[in-house]
């Protein structure tokens, strides 16, 4: 198993500096990780700096809160993209998706895959698992699926808590296309990783890309 490719190498922290993000960039290209994901200030940077390399470019958008109105959204995904982003992960509304407002949340989401596939770019939906029941979860699997999503995202890592197992197999069970699973928020060893890994996901976002990789050494 190639582990550094189901690593979206992150960095958003809001104080993060400019010799940060490149030192992020320099190591995700030392060890071949999937991406690296940061705040959209910081895409174009990051699309420079890895240039030449084998690892996308990652941006956030209505990140950590998904409260922002659909416009803005969008507005924040075309300019990612015209910066260089391969990936967008974005936040849905929380709020709509727990009053039961399923038409709100899979149309922002479909504007923001159409908005993506329009620059063959992948679409990861944050769905925020730490605040959500089985039905809620349920309805949110069908959502991202038929809005034409890439991959169902559990967690921005500011919730409640971050990613649990439980999440992925729920994803599992509601899920009934070919969408993508991504675990992030608290995964910081390598057996964490693993097991997420074998119990479906495709990718994971973790600050801990060096310390998984450098375990199996």
């Amino acid at each position: 198993m190639e582990l550094h490719r189901y690593i979206d190498h992150t960095l958003l922290k809001p104080n993060a500096l400019e010799s940060e993000i490149i030192a992020l960039c320099e190591e995700a290209k030392q060890y071949h990780f999937a991406s690296v994901c940061v705040n959209p200030c910081n895409v174009a940077l990051v699309k420079k700096t890895l240039a030449g390399s084998d690892v996308m470019t990652c941006s956030v958008v209505a990140f950590p809160f998904g409260t922002q109105t659909t416009a803005v959204k969008c507005a924040e995904t075309e300019q990612a993209l015209q910066d260089g982003a391969d990936e967008i992960d974005m936040v849905i509304n929380i709020g709509k998706l727990l009053e039961g407002n399923i038409d709100y949340v899979e149309k922002e989401i479909a504007a923001l895959a159409a908005l993506c596939h329009t620059k063959n770019a992948h679409l990861k939906v944050i769905v925020e698992t730490c605040y959500l029941s089985e039905k809620n979860i349920a309805d949110v699997c069908a959502a991202v699926e038929q809005a034409g999503a890439d991959f169902i995202k559990t967690s921005t890592g500011y919730g409640s808590r971050g990613a649990s197992l439980d999440d992925i197999l729920l994803f599992k069970k509601y899920l009934k296309k070919d969408t993508k699973i991504k675990a992030s928020g608290g995964i910081r060893s390598r057996e964490d990783a693993l097991k997420y890994i074998e119990a479906g996901c495709a990718r994971i976002g973790t600050s801990s890309g060096i310390k998984i990789i450098e375990a199996a050494k």
